[in-house]
């Protein structure tokens, strides 16, 4: 039947565009009471007193809640977050109390008549000034927080977490190095700007039962620090993750779900809805990290790679939540694709009085790779050498290690085909620098891509497979639907297995964490694979019982059947067999009597082989997959003022296997937007006092859909020998060559080095006048 490879329309398309599909602000219910936050007004300060006498009173009020009432600290994987700020604010924006009323509205005027008295603090705004001798600590209590053992806090500093990697001789890859580069880079926080907010309702049933419903990527996540931080019997927690209006890692960990929990627990049980304002989702929910990266690149004359010594200074923010594992995640790709010996980088998670950070897609690649493809195409120009050339010289192929001196197997994806693809759509060998006949300059940049998924060791999915009475079939698994159409790759593998159309098999759209099979969460771009490879192992599984049935009743061996098309028939003899749908719930002979019972497949798919790192020189396996390829972007340039427009944008990815096509290309074309976005206009902006100046899509402004460029997409297919019909992730990894190509390609255009993001027509005009 070939489901495969096909451009199948994605199965909630339809009640998006019509409406019809429900978000979890949609949900009322007539007993539910509404939260609201009282946020910071400072970066640094201590909490002299909180005045909540007013509030209380106030009609509609059922409680009101400051940090001194909830002794918790959380956090993923280091536990230094309260859910209410206790003593002193870190960051402008955190939350400091918050209320429960019978309406929105009562709620929001409660908040606005709880008073604060602060005391200010020394704000750090910037990992430089946090690493400073000088810099008063932000986390004073820091060798008290539990956090798990990849993690490696440095108490007495603001330092959360460093990664090292030593590969090599670091001084001896100098030594051989006939040309070296020295460069710094930065940008700083921004936002993940998904079109719904963050969202939770949580309640408490009569048994002891929690149940919450949430916006939430990582319902299991969630459902397991429940148990690790209140206290709660993780079985007595259900989380249910319902249609998502975008994530982009943004709602990858635990957020309003425990906040809720509490304040459903201050009025005995009952149900509280708790929604961000875009304000909130902004800068109180945490938001994309800051870099700054000092990187010194050495090569041979001939363009060969030999060293690279690099420092990442992640800007956390406040709190550490996923920052930790992006800082470890950019230490481990920290080469990018490139074949280099010689590696030494120390990659540090930097808390400082910033909104703090959370994962974001390309979780630390797509920060690491705008470093190294911009150094790339500084070497190239110091070397005399076309950047593409340097780029193919270098490939990461089959038998070269990583920084973690892991070797590259026979699933590495054709990255020099994708680089040629792409130089080929860009129309690179027709000029990379032209002055058109008024004056502006077009010009093109080019940037590298690897992702792979930075996860535990023992992540793990699974999935179940049920059947109709008309022989169609329930797919259930844990992976959450967040936009990227994942549950129609999921029903496109399942009917490629049985070999029955698409229409026939459903999905099942919810994620509840009491019934949904475990999956540890839909981040890391290991959805595709992993919930892939537990559906056919679930459909194998059923295949199975389904020829145990049938064999009984054809008076056959079991391996003499095949199930395809709907029947389980006798393999060279068609004609003999049956229909699956009488027997995939049992199959009754003529006088009644029944054999097999209901089929359920049971599947299941870990991660193997792979390790943690050494914690002195980065050693070991920790990569499940890896996804290469190329991108370029083309640009316009008014001289006179520095305005552009960004003409083209071209990527080419080695997938595995195309498993949707249109899916696939609308992703990656997707990834181009955002990063493109990222690269050329967002980002916090600032006060000396820390606080956020664009906080709202008035002043903080992303890419609009008159900006957007001619997108350019194709695929090479090299087999990921253990994805499901070869296919490997590709959710995040648009994302990730673009901010390097777009820098690239302006300082092509410019003759100046564009080394600091957002790449803003201001921030080029003054840099190319400071410049001279």
């Amino acid at each position: 039947m070939g489901s495969i490879g096909i451009s199948v329309v994605r199965r909630e398309a339809k009640d998006k565009v019509e409406g019809r599909l429900k978000y979890l602000n949609d949900y009322s219910s007539p007993d539910l009471l509404y939260g609201a936050i009282k946020t910071s007004t400072f970066a640094h300060a201590r909490i002299k007193s909180i005045d909540i006498s007013e509030a209380i009173k106030m009609p509609g009020v059922r409680a009101v809640l400051t940090g001194k009432d909830l002794p918790y600290r959380f956090g993923i994987y280091l536990g230094d977050k309260p859910p209410l700020a206790i003593d002193k604010v870190r960051y402008f924006g955190e939350p400091v109390a918050a209320v429960v009323a019978d309406s929105q509205r009562e709620a929001d005027d409660a908040v606005e008549a709880i008073k604060v008295e602060y005391e200010p603090l020394e704000v750090i705004n910037s990992p430089t000034e946090a690493l400073a001798e000088s810099a008063v600590l932000i986390h004073e209590e820091m060798d008290q927080y539990a956090h798990i053992d990849a993690i490696k806090p440095e108490p007495g500093t603001n330092i959360a977490n460093r990664t090292k990697i030593r590969k090599g001789d670091i001084k001896e890859g100098f030594e051989k190095s006939d040309v070296i580069i020295e460069e710094t880079f930065s940008f700083p926080p921004s936002d993940h700007v998904a079109m719904e907010t963050r969202a939770a309702v949580a309640e408490i049933l009569g048994d002891g039962r929690i149940v919450i419903h949430s916006t939430t990527q990582a319902p299991f996540v969630v459902k397991n620090l429940m148990g690790a931080y209140f206290g709660v019997d993780p079985g007595k927690v259900t989380v249910i993750s319902h249609a998502i209006g975008g994530g982009y890692g943004g709602k990858a960990g635990m957020q309003l779900e425990g906040l809720v929990y509490l304040l459903s627990k201050a009025v005995e049980g009952r149900k509280v809805k708790l929604v961000n304002t875009r304000d909130q989702d902004m800068i109180t929910s945490p938001g994309h990290i800051g870099l700054e990266a000092k990187i010194r690149l050495g090569a041979t004359k001939e363009g060969e790679l030999m060293a690279a010594e690099i420092l990442f200074m992640f800007d956390s923010g406040a709190y550490a939540d996923y920052a930790v594992n992006i800082s470890r995640a950019a230490a481990i790709g920290c080469t990018g694709p490139y074949r280099i010996p010689n590696v030494w980088c120390d990659s540090l998670c930097v808390y400082t009085n910033h909104p703090f950070a959370t994962a974001y897609r390309g979780f630390g690649h797509i920060e690491l790779a705008f470093v190294i493809e911009r150094a790339m195409d500084i070497l190239a120009d110091k070397l005399h050498m076309d950047p593409v050339e340097l780029r193919l010289k270098n490939a990461i192929a089959k038998g070269d290690t990583t920084p973690t001196q892991s070797v590259m197997d026979s699933n590495t994806g054709d990255l020099k085909a994708c680089i040629r693809r792409t130089a080929e759509m860009i129309g690179w060998n027709e000029g990379t620098r032209i002055i058109a006949e008024d004056g502006k300059i077009r010009a093109k940049g080019f940037g590298c891509l690897w992702k792979a998924p930075a996860m535990p060791t023992n992540t793990d999915a699974g999935a179940i497979i049920t059947f109709n009475e008309d022989g169609s079939i329930n797919v259930h698994c844990g992976v959450v639907e967040i936009g990227q159409g994942i549950k129609t790759a999921f029903a496109q593998i399942a009917a490629e297995k049985f070999g029955i159309d698409v229409d026939q098999v459903h999905v099942i759209m919810d994620v509840n964490t009491s019934t949904s099979p475990h999956d540890w969460a839909t981040a890391a771009s290991r959805g595709l694979m992993m919930g892939g490879r537990a559906i056919l192992s679930a459909c194998e599984d059923a295949i199975a019982q389904i020829k145990h049935t049938a064999a009984q009743v054809l008076k056959c061996p079991e391996e003499d059947l095949h199930v395809w098309g709907g029947r389980v028939f006798v393999k060279d003899e068609e004609h003999i067999g049956l229909p699956v749908k009488d027997v995939a719930l049992g199959y009754v002979y003529p006088d009644g009597n029944a054999i097999g019972g209901q089929v359920i497949g049971r599947g299941k798919y870990i991660s193997r082989r792979l390790t943690g790192i050494d914690p002195d020189t980065g050693k070991g396996n920790p990569a499940l997959e890896w996804t290469l390829g190329a991108e370029a972007v083309e640009v316009e340039v008014d001289p006179k003022d520095c305005s552009y427009r960004i003409l083209k944008a071209a990527c080419t990815m080695d997938v595995g296997k195309l498993i949707n096509p249109t899916m696939a290309r609308g992703q990656i074309m997707g990834g181009m937007a955002m990063a493109l976005s990222f690269s050329k206009q967002e980002g916090f902006e600032f006060n000396d006092r820390g606080q956020v100046l664009n906080r709202d899509l008035r002043s903080y402004k992303t890419l609009r859909i008159g900006d957007a460029p001619e997108y350019l997409v194709d695929f090479v297919e090299t087999p990921q020998g253990d994805g499901p019909y070869g296919a490997r992730g590709l959710g995040e990894q648009g994302v990730i060559g673009i901010p390097g190509a777009l820098a690239n390609a302006l300082s092509r255009a410019l003759g100046v080095p564009y080394n600091h993001l957002p790449l803003t027509p201001e921030s080029l005009w003054k840099k190319r006048r400071d410049n001279g």
